[in-house]
């Protein structure tokens, strides 16, 4: 990939729920936590594993599945690939940049990229691998023996160590020096004149900044717009088992009869949180679509719309925004240009 690109692929942005508008920010030093601490080595294991195929039950999946490179690490569908037989029900984030959320997955389930990285791979619908078993997979690796040997300084292979070393590489993902750090920075031609326009949309009349600020240009809270469901993902009889079952295992007593994705209630149980998403950085969205958690809206402009309209039907929390034609292609050229971020080259791991 010759773009490395940010901007979760949810979508979710330029909503005037947070009261108060923040402070943007150029791109900051990764956070690394004290209790998995970056090297070099521990990077280029969790690249391979990222890249792993064993990972997955049948062998036919990877973390890179559903997070390709030349896909701005997403997968470009509207909801993430499956395991055979089943239908995921959600769309797939880039990880770009993950390393700065405080939480992770659509409805915030995990708090970090080593908690995170385990979900998909026991996940019946997703990857469907017994981690038991993949840890004797992984051990059966000679490479692998001596590469954790290296890393962790002995030969012990877990599904823990795995999760820290897949972290690490996640939080090498980094794209910054967009066109938007350059204004920050003080560069008052960094934006073409629509560009720049655009820019004062966000920060002024569209309300984007209102929940996404900051360096990453997110709130880190949860919002119920009322994103409408995709009526051909209702159809579809996998597609309501997974939503099911999700339900079942996160002790939701109504799951039998579950009909929509309840999106952060299932976690938290919260009447407020009913059909809440977490709102994502909007750094490199452009090379991120489809958008929303389930991938209902193909193109940018379709979601400027939108929130332009006041959100969906029932929606509590968002107003019409009144944009003109001209001010919402404005915003879009702002979004593309003004949040792509600097190239880099990357390479594939050779897999043990």
């Amino acid at each position: 990939m010759k773009r490395i690109v940010i901007g979760l692929i949810l979508g979710i942005f330029c909503f005037p729920v947070c009261g108060v508008t923040g402070q943007l920010e150029p791109m900051g030093d990764v956070p690394i936590p004290k209790g998995n601490l970056q090297t070099t080595e521990k990077v280029e294991l969790g690249k391979k594993l990222f890249f792993d195929r064993r990972l997955s039950g049948d062998g036919t999946m990877s973390c890179a599945t559903c997070h390709d490179p030349k896909q701005s690490y997403s997968d470009g569908l509207e909801i993430s690939l499956n395991y055979p037989t089943t239908r995921n029900w959600r769309n797939s984030p880039t990880i770009i940049n993950a390393a700065f959320q405080l939480y992770l997955f659509h409805d915030g389930r995990a708090a970090s990229l080593e908690e995170q990285a385990l979900f998909p791979m026991m996940s019946a619908f997703e990857m469907n691998q017994n981690l038991d078993f993949m840890e004797e997979e992984i051990r059966s690796v000679p490479e692998y023996v001596e590469e954790f040997t290296t890393v962790f300084g002995d030969p012990d292979i877990t599904r823990d160590r795995i999760a820290m070393a897949i972290a690490a590489f996640e939080r090498s993902l980094i794209s910054g020096d967009a066109l938007l750090d350059r204004l920050l920075r003080g560069d008052e031609s960094a934006l073409s004149p629509e560009a720049r326009q655009g820019y004062e949309i966000f920060i002024g009349k569209g309300k984007c900044a209102d929940c996404h600020y900051g360096s990453k240009l997110a709130d880190d809270r949860f919002h119920a717009l009322q994103v409408e469901e995709n009526p051909e993902h209702l159809k579809d009889p996998r597609i309501a088992a997974t939503r099911r079952f999700v339900a079942k295992v996160s002790h939701f007593e109504n799951y039998r009869t579950l009909a929509e994705d309840p999106g952060r209630f299932l976690i938290t149980k919260d009447a407020k949180d009913w059909k809440a998403f977490r709102t994502p950085s909007l750094r490199e969205i452009a090379g991120t679509a489809p958008y929303m958690h389930n991938g209902i809206y193909a193109t940018l402009a379709e979601v400027i719309e939108f929130f332009n309209a006041g959100g969906g039907k029932s929606n509590t929390a968002l107003k019409p925004l009144q944009l003109t034609a001209a001010e919402k292609k404005q915003l879009e050229i702002f979004l593309e240009e003004g949040l792509t971020g600097a190239t880099t080259t990357f390479s594939y791991p050779k897999i043990p």
